[in-house]
């Protein structure tokens, strides 16, 4: 089991005297009678049986007939709507600083949603009339959901995982371990066109999430569309840290020193100078910084480098800034100083509660109180399987992020230099998604701002899905629309209003922006690695696994 030091809780977001503030801040403006006449207006409307109150067509809470046709749940119902827009409008009215106001909103969103009456048997008419339907059978299924999830860490479960193998259904894209060290290891994926082109593509995942979300099942991987397309395609694969095998210790440095390692593998196997990179999420935070650090030294590192919902700054609403409060920091040190890790349980719960309607008590009903198994989703697989994160890297890319160190020049040193990143003039791309809740598209645009370059040179794609549908977007089926423009104006919503709106997915677009870079075209290799950094073992390798 992984260590912590006392207070790395804190490191997933859960501060107690920011949430204290919050439900401070939300207490006063109640007190203060804000939205009072409103709130008057709606409860008497209720009473009388002419309001209009309901939940929007997204929300399927209320879905079943019952809301509607019975009087009592649809009292019911519109009373907890009412009482859950109440405290969002406190929220919205509070005129603090930004970060202050969405840790009240966040507040408040947990509040409303543990409160929903569709989260108790007898107030869910659908749970009832499934317990008569089946003569008890579904409430016995969902009690033994409830013992099963409560005595493995209390969540309730959301997805089966079974059909997922890690190697079999997911992260199965051919190809071999090159290189190994104590931090990551190194995939070279099979070429499967006969000619490849000679600049190579290396992929940078979260430093906090298992690889494969790039590498999902096929038709759905990303690495597997790279490779098709003709580009030479390597993986970074992180290895989970431990704390008792002392990789607490590992910081931004320590990151930033892989991937030059990595780097210089794979100009040495292709023959090349400089590198394509794509970095996701945290990845993406590591590979901005590189690119920094190799624009300082002068270095020809980097060709292009696409970044996948990927934050720099904090001048907009984001996650990061939200939930790492000056508390929050100081007990995530204490944990660094230790050299302890983050356990991957705490960090994927701290993820589900950033939308609890979602991805918790959506799960929570369907359970524990319809008895329904978890579906099968290779995206919910991937983010079941939980890595840990070393507190010293936390601690590290939250200094970076919320004090705004990445964007000012010289504001941060990595690997012992000083870096300025409006100095990095290589080709760019960026991906954001749209209503994204944990790298929102603006703050994903203020990246492109931040880094050097020609802005018309610039390609920025706003998906209109979420956090992980935004780059797995295959072409295939895709569902999505995206907003397309060079990010010219520094207003992001300026930039939307005049940016096309095109249909399906944006990988043919990024592909033939990336093969545009990659240098002329070679024969296939043969096999992978070569005499200096020969095959290891088939991938996805070892690290994934654990």
């Amino acid at each position: 089991m992984e260590d912590f030091a006392p207070g790395a809780e804190t490191a997933g977001g859960f501060d107690p005297s920011g949430m204290l503030r919050a439900a401070g801040d939300l207490v006063t403006a109640a007190a203060a009678g804000q939205e009072l006449a409103w709130l008057g207006d709606e409860l008497m409307a209720i009473a009388e049986g002419r309001s209009s109150l309901w939940f929007d067509a997204g929300d399927h809470r209320f879905d079943d007939p019952a809301w509607q046709a019975n009087p009592f749940f649809h009292v019911l119902g519109q009373g907890y709507c009412l009482f859950e827009q109440w405290l969002g409008r406190l929220a919205d009215d509070l005129e603090v600083p930004w970060d202050r106001q969405a840790r009240a909103r966040y507040l408040a969103s947990i509040v409303t949603a543990a409160l929903a009456p569709t989260n108790f048997f007898w107030t869910n008419p659908a749970a009832i009339k499934l317990a008569f339907e089946t003569g008890g059978r579904s409430v016995l299924r969902g009690g033994r959901n409830m013992l099963r999830d409560l005595a493995s860490g209390g969540m309730p479960r959301m997805v089966n995982r079974a059909p997922f193998g890690v190697g079999e259904q997911l992260a199965c894209t051919p190809g071999a371990v090159i290189y190994r060290d104590e931090i990551f290891e190194l995939l070279q994926y099979t070429p499967v066109t006969p000619a490849v082109r000679s600049r190579p593509l290396l992929m940078v995942p979260p430093e906090l999430n298992r690889y494969y979300v790039l590498d999902l099942s096929p038709g759905r991987s990303l690495a597997e569309y790279a490779v098709a397309s003709g580009i030479q395609t390597f993986m970074i694969v992180w290895r989970n840290p431990q704390a008792d095998l002392g990789h607490g210790r590992w910081g931004m440095d320590d990151y930033l020193a892989a991937q030059v390692r990595a780097a210089e593998v794979v100009r040495k196997v292709t023959r090349t100078e400089s590198v394509n990179w794509l970095g996701l999420c945290a990845g993406g935070i590591t590979t901005a910084l590189l690119a920094g650090y190799y624009a300082a030294r002068g270095e020809p590192g980097m060709n292009s480098a696409t970044f996948l919902v990927t934050m720099l700054t904090n001048t907009c609403p984001n996650i990061v800034g939200q939930l790492s409060t000056g508390p929050a920091r100081d007990m995530l040190r204490v944990a660094a100083d230790a050299g302890q890790v983050i356990p991957g349980d705490m960090l994927r719960a701290t993820f589900a509660w950033l939308r609890p309607n979602d991805l918790v008590f959506n799960y929570l009903v369907s359970g524990w109180l319809l008895g329904q198994d978890p579906p099968a989703f290779d995206v919910l697989a991937w983010n079941d399987d939980a890595t840990a994160m070393s507190a010293r890297f936390a601690l590290d890319s939250a200094e970076a992020l919320v004090g705004d160190r990445a964007a000012v020049p010289g504001g941060l040193t990595v690997l012992g230099t000083p870096i300025d990143l409006a100095k990095v003039d290589c080709d760019t791309f960026y991906v954001a998604g749209y209503t994204d809740h944990i790298s929102p598209w603006r703050a994903c645009y203020a990246a492109s701002q931040v880094m050097g370059g020609d802005r018309e040179a610039k390609e920025m794609v706003v998906v209109r899905s979420g956090h992980i549908q935004s780059f797995v977007n295959p072409v295939e089926k895709s569902r999505y629309d995206y907003w397309t423009a060079p990010p010219v104006s520094p207003d992001p919503d300026q930039w939307l209003a005049g940016a096309d709106l095109q249909h399906g997915s944006w990988w043919p677009r990024w592909s033939s922006w990336l093969l545009e870079r990659s240098g002329p075209e070679k024969k296939a290799p043969a096999t992978p690695g070569n005499r200096a950094y020969p095959p290891l073992g088939p991938a996805p390798g070892t690290y994934v696994h654990g």
